[in-house]
């Protein structure tokens, strides 16, 4: 009963139009008043408690990275590296694409910042080449999901605080999902463009791309540093965020010098304001998690899947098919508020790795921001490229496609995550 009171509090206000954080909030107050357990008082502490936190730190720093890559050249450099290396092959600009998706994922974290920056560079190219649009979007569109899962991931982060899993094994496990994501691009992308007749340009010669190479050193020497940082334990991942976002300022400002006084307060504007955001949704995700385990709700879902609770691959397949579905309504961060605090404590009782039953949560989230209706990423792209919601889905569905194989492969063999993790750790 206490599940139905819970979903029913947070889909009613949810379909009456109420935000999603606000919604969490009633949602809890409901389930206080359902447990007869209601303090008004409570609900504020947990409220500031949920803000109140130290790894959280690293959201607003890396939301602030990404902004300042994309404003200060960074990310311009990158997709100018990866077109000198592969813009000369057939389809060459949807490589390029691919190449900068998983460079800029190293960097940002953020979806919709490298989604931003590569449709905005890139789709009027590949227009201008005479690619598809529909697959052109699609690509770019399958491409900006990438960021979530190599690290520094922002999903990882509000993941790793919200159940209590380790931030810096999250990045670690990362690591190989997301480049098996970008080998998986390649390979549709290989089949769709053999169909395409466009001449292709030259090759760039040596010098040229040993001048991208240069001019983008500083920029690639960002994903090694916090890379390495994290795995030689250097610094912990909110540290990592903040070395990120000064490290992007001082090579915007001080070595490129394409960031003036007036972008940068712009920049920090744009930044300060998704973070809002972002953080108002944690502090009221903690009020409703706090509620959650008061009413014991991850034991009542478990006892529902409890035939599948000894077969530990199945419950990992049920539980990605819920996130697929869920994938389609709601954003990614509020999927991991709502829903990893039920979730994760089941699969961890049943036997599933934390840290990989995380990564699977977010890889699964991120897929939900290329399907309709909601498809953040989607209409992203779609907003640049001033497309219809029905070309970005036709396009964007082989890429899927894909991505699901992917999932299957991950649930089937967990030691595609969980081997390199254990030798990164």
């Amino acid at each position: 009963m206490t599940v139905a009171v819970f979903l029913s509090s947070l889909l009613g206000f949810m379909a009456f139009g109420m935000p999603i954080a606000f919604a969490l909030i009633l949602t809890a107050a409901v389930l206080m008043w359902y447990l007869d357990f209601w303090d008004v008082q409570l609900l504020a502490q947990n409220l500031l408690a949920g803000a109140d936190s130290f790894p959280l730190l690293a959201v607003p720093f890396f939301i602030l990275a990404g902004e300042l890559m994309n404003a200060g050249g960074i990310s311009r450099r990158i997709i100018a590296m990866a077109q000198a290396y592969f813009g000369h092959l057939r389809g060459g600009l949807g490589y390029v694409a691919i190449a900068a998706a998983v460079l800029l994922a190293s960097m940002s974290g953020s979806a919709l910042a490298d989604t931003a920056a590569l449709a905005t560079l890139l789709l009027p190219m590949m227009r201008q080449r005479g690619y598809p649009v529909h697959s052109s979007a699609g690509l770019v569109a399958a491409g900006g999901i990438i960021a979530p899962i190599i690290p520094p991931s922002m999903p990882f982060v509000i993941y790793g605080v919200v159940t209590n899993t380790s931030i810096s094994q999250l990045f670690m496990a990362g690591l190989v999902p997301g480049l098996i994501m970008g080998a998986g691009l390649i390979i549709a992308w290989t089949l769709i463009a053999r169909g395409f007749t466009e001449p292709t340009p030259a090759k760039a010669s040596a010098a040229e791309r040993r001048r991208v190479l240069i001019d983008g050193a500083a920029a690639l020497m960002l994903p090694v540093i916090i890379v390495g940082g994290l795995r030689f334990g250097i610094f912990t991942p909110t540290e990592a965020a903040v070395v990120a976002a000064v490290y992007a300022l001082a090579v915007s400002t001080l070595l490129y010098r394409e960031l003036s006084w007036s972008d940068l307060m712009e920049t920090l504007t744009r930044a300060s304001r998704t973070t809002a955001s972002v953080m108002f949704l944690c502090a009221a995700a903690t009020v409703s998690a706090y509620m959650i385990t008061l009413a014991q709700l991850p034991d009542e879902i478990g006892a529902m899947l409890g035939p599948l609770a000894e077969h530990p691959r199945l419950l990992v397949l049920a539980i990605m098919l819920l996130m697929i579905a869920v994938g389609m309504v709601l954003d990614l961060t509020p999927t991991i508020l709502i829903l990893a605090p039920v979730l994760a404590p089941i699969a961890i009782k049943a036997g599933v790795d934390p840290v990989y039953f995380g990564v699977m949560f977010v890889l699964i989230g991120s897929i939900g921001l290329i399907t309709p209706p909601v498809g953040t990423v989607l209409n992203v792209v779609g907003g640049i490229g001033r497309l219809r919601m029905e070309v970005l889905v036709r396009g964007v569905m082989p890429f899927f496609l894909i991505y699901l194989a992917i999932v299957v492969a991950l649930v089937a063999f967990p030691a595609i995550v969980t081997v390199p993790l254990a030798w990164l750790r």
